[in-house]
């Protein structure tokens, strides 16, 4: 079993460097062909810190392990509200612009609902449903792209600045599609790594995948977000912080269960329909959190009221 977890721990270690060279080759590559900056953040570098849920999915449904395939994405949306994003928010009050307010809030709250609803019709995501979920991902896509434009007459109200442009980046671009190649296979044998020694561990230790995928999978292929929006929010850049998670959630049930089940058609456990409770529920509170006290503000108080959520949720898990 020791064996296994470092096996684990080397896993987690590619997925999380697969994702950062990903983003930096993606991201220097946008910024060679003029790009705007605002437009990577929203697209590559979100999609990048999902990378490691995407992997660990696919490989998951690919091996014949469903509850894994779905129990990390729910997870780790759970993980990204409950525990990243209060985590961010004990450390620094985030302030939430018009934009996140009004749209990617109710947003992300509606494209759970769809996720939740799709996956109890026949107990199973097919690959109709993995069309509408790339669908919808696609759509996505295409709002953040618009929005980048008009985020600065969208949120005037908020006083927020002038984005500066993407600066085009030096040096021959055959290095960074080599980072991106890195980045991927980092990816693929990561995951590979990482589900097939917690599949390992579940069974010696006579643990549900369910139970495994939700907790180790679950936050292990967070890191990234982790990382991105704790240090967001360090800097306080509230935008980056909150947009992260929201993104990043969107991306999990869109892109990642939807290519998934594309791939080979995916079983739904019941059992996860708690859990997308849960999600639903941190969800519907971080919207009331844009309305009550301190207004348009996520402060300490309100990300140890997350954090010690998930702490609840996390012993329910065993006991309930």
């Amino acid at each position: 079993m020791i064996l296994s977890i470092i096996l684990i721990i080397v896993g987690f270690f590619l997925l999380i460097k697969g994702a950062d060279f990903l983003v930096d080759g993606s991201s220097n590559v946008a910024k060679k062909f003029n790009i705007p900056e605002i437009v990577i953040g929203l697209t590559i570098v979100s999609i990048g810190t999902s990378m490691p849920e995407l992997f660990v999915s696919i490989s998951s449904a690919i091996n014949g392990y469903p509850d894994m395939a779905i129990g990390n994405v729910i997870g780790s949306s759970i993980a990204n509200l409950l525990l990243i994003l209060g985590a961010s928010a004990i450390i620094k009050s985030i302030k939430f612009k018009r934009e996140t307010r009004l749209i990617e809030i109710p947003l992300c709250l509606f494209v759970s609902i769809i996720f939740l609803t799709l996956c109890n019709i026949g107990q199973n995501v097919t690959r109709v449903d993995g069309i509408i979920l790339i669908s919808l991902f696609i759509l996505f896509i295409l709002y953040t792209i618009v929005m980048s434009f008009e985020a600065k007459k969208f949120d005037k109200e908020d006083d927020i600045g002038e984005d500066e442009e993407a600066k085009p980046t030096k040096g021959p671009i055959i290095k960074d599609i080599i980072f991106i190649i890195l980045g991927f296979l980092a990816l693929k044998f990561g995951g590979d790594l990482a589900v097939d020694n917690t599949v390992k561990i579940a069974k010696i230790l006579n643990v549900s995948e369910k139970i495994i995928s939700i907790t180790i999978l679950a936050i292990g292929t967070s890191l990234p977000e982790l990382v991105t929006s704790v240090s967001a929010s360090i800097k306080g850049e509230s935008d980056i912080a909150i947009g992260n998670i929201l993104g990043s959630n969107i991306f999990n049930m869109l892109l990642i269960i939807g290519t998934s089940s594309l791939i080979k058609p995916i079983v739904y456990n019941i059992s996860y329909n708690k859990d997308m409770i849960i999600l639903l529920i941190a969800t519907t509170l971080l919207s009331l959190f844009t309305i009550i006290p301190p207004k348009n503000k996520m402060n300490k108080t309100n990300g140890i009221i997350y954090f010690i959520m998930y702490i609840c949720y996390m012993i329910s898990l065993f006991y309930i």
